[in-house]
C-alpha cells in the first residue's frame, strides 16, 4: 500500500540536498521552483512517516493487549487515527494541478440584467476581497470599467498569497488552489434598485479565474505584440487623464487584446496589461493541453464543472446554493461579507471525491 511514496521520498531527499547547495540559489527562479516542490513533497513524506509510526504503535499495543485490556482500547484508537492519516495521505498522492501553487487573476463581468448585473459584479468583488483579507491575502485591482450606478461592467483583480514563495498545501491552499472553483456564471435573485414595484429579478455575472503567470511561465516575443496608447476615460466618457497613459496590448498570434487604464503612468498600465496577458496565454495553453490529454487525465485535473451557472444568490430567502455540489445555506449575508470558506470547501471535497473515484476506476 502507498508504494508511490517511495520514489517521492527519494525525490524529497534529493531536493533537500539541492536546496542546501549554494549554486542552486544563484538562480532565484530555480530555487523558488525547487522550494515549492520540496514543501509539497514534505507534506507527503510527513504523512507517510506518521502512518508507518501509527502502524508500529498499533501492532505493539495489540501484542500487549492480552496482558492488559487497556492496550486493546489504545490499539483501536490508534487504528482509527491511522485510517485518518491514511485517507489524508491518499488525497496528498492524487495528481495535482500544477497551477495550484500560483496566485490568481480574477476577471468579473456583468452579464444578463444590465445595471443590476453590474451592481452584482461589484458585490462579488467585495465578497472576494473580504474573503482574501480573512486569509491574509492581498488584492489589487488591475483594471476596472465602472457602470453609471457604481457597479462594474468588468473588473480585473489580482489575488496574491501571503508569501510569493509559499507552496500550496492541503491545510493552507494557495489562491488558485482555492479560488479556481469560483469560475463560472453566478446568478442573483433580488429586487434591483432600479425596480419601482418591488419585483424580484434574476440576473447574472461571470467570473473567470486564471493562475497568474510568472514571466518564466510564458515566453512573450515583443515582435508578437502591438502596443497602442490612448487617453483613459471614466464613466460617460469623462476625461480622466490629459496624457496618453492608457495602454492596449494585442497579442498578434492569438488575437488576445488586453487594455489597462487604471494607473496614471503609461509604464504601470503596460506592466498591468502584460500581467493579464501572460495569465490569459497560460490559461489557453493549459486548456489546449487538457484537450489533448486523455479523458482520464482531464477528469483528474478538472472534475468540477466551471463552465455554466454554478451558484445562485437568493436575497429574499437569504440563501446561497451551489449547483455543482448541492451545498445550500441560509446565510447569504455572511457569505457576501467574506464568509465563503464553507462554500469553497464543499467544492474542494467534491473535487477530491471525484478524483479518488477516477483513480479507482483507472486502477
Amino acid at each position: 500500500m502507498f508504494e508511490a511514496v517511495v520514489p517521492l521520498q527519494a525525490e524529497h531527499a534529493d531536493l533537500e540536498r539541492r536546496l542546501a547547495d549554494p549554486e542552486t540559489h544563484a538562480d532565484p527562479a530555480l530555487a523558488r521552483r525547487l522550494g515549492r516542490r520540496y514543501a509539497e513533497l514534505g507534506s507527503v513524506v510527513a504523512a507517510w512517516q506518521e502512518w508507518n509510526r501509527l502502524g508500529e504503535d498499533e501492532q505493539a499495543a495489540r501484542e500487549l493487549a492480552p496482558d492488559d485490556p487497556s492496550f486493546a482500547e489504545e490499539a483501536e484508537r490508534t487504528a482509527v487515527r491511522r485510517d485518518e492519516v491514511g485517507a489524508r495521505l491518499q488525497r496528498l498522492l492524487l495528481p495535482r494541478d500544477e497551477a495550484d501553487d500560483k496566485d490568481v487573476i480574477m476577471e468579473l463581468k456583468s452579464g444578463e440584467g444590465g445595471e443590476e448585473s453590474a451592481l452584482f459584479a461589484g458585490d462579488l468583488l467585495r465578497m472576494y476581497t473580504r474573503y482574501a483579507e480573512q486569509r491574509g491575502w492581498r488584492t489589487e485591482v488591475l483594471e476596472a470599467n465602472e457602470s453609471d450606478l457604481g457597479g462594474y461592467k468588468s473588473v480585473t483583480v489580482a489575488v496574491k498569497g501571503s508569501s510569493a514563495s509559499s507552496s500550496s498545501s492541503e491545510e493552507d491552499p494557495a489562491p488558485y488552489a482555492t479560488l479556481k472553483f469560483e469560475g463560472g456564471v453566478h446568478r442573483v435573485q433580488r429586487v434591483p434598485v432600479t425596480e419601482s414595484q418591488g419585483r424580484v429579478h434574476t440576473s447574472a455575472a461571470g467570473v473567470l479565474v486564471l493562475p497568474e503567470a510568472e514571466p518564466v511561465d510564458v515566453d512573450l516575443d515583443e515582435n508578437d505584440l502591438r502596443i497602442d496608447v490612448f487617453r483613459s476615460s471614466g464613466p460617460g466618457g469623462q476625461s480622466v487623464n490629459t496624457t496618453d497613459s492608457a495602454v492596449r496590448i494585442t497579442h498578434l498570434p492569438s488575437g488576445l487584446v488586453v487594455s489597462c487604464q487604471n494607473e496614471k503612468s503609461q509604464l504601470q498600465n503596460r506592466e498591468q496589461a502584460l500581467r493579464i496577458l501572460r495569465s490569459r496565454l497560460l490559461a489557453d495553453a493549459r486548456d489546449r493541453a487538457d484537450a489533448e490529454a486523455s479523458e482520464a487525465r482531464r477528469s483528474q485535473v478538472r472534475t468540477v464543472d466551471r463552465s455554466e451557472r454554478i451558484r445562485t444568490y437568493n436575497y429574499p430567502e437569504n440563501r446561497i446554493s451551489d449547483h455543482r455540489t448541492g451545498y445550500k445555506a441560509h446565510n447569504l449575508d455572511r457569505v457576501l461579507d467574506g464568509d465563503l470558506a464553507p462554500v469553497i470547501e464543499s467544492c474542494r471535497e467534491a473535487d477530491v471525491a471525484a478524483r479518488l473515484e477516477a483513480l479507482g476506476e483507472g486502477a
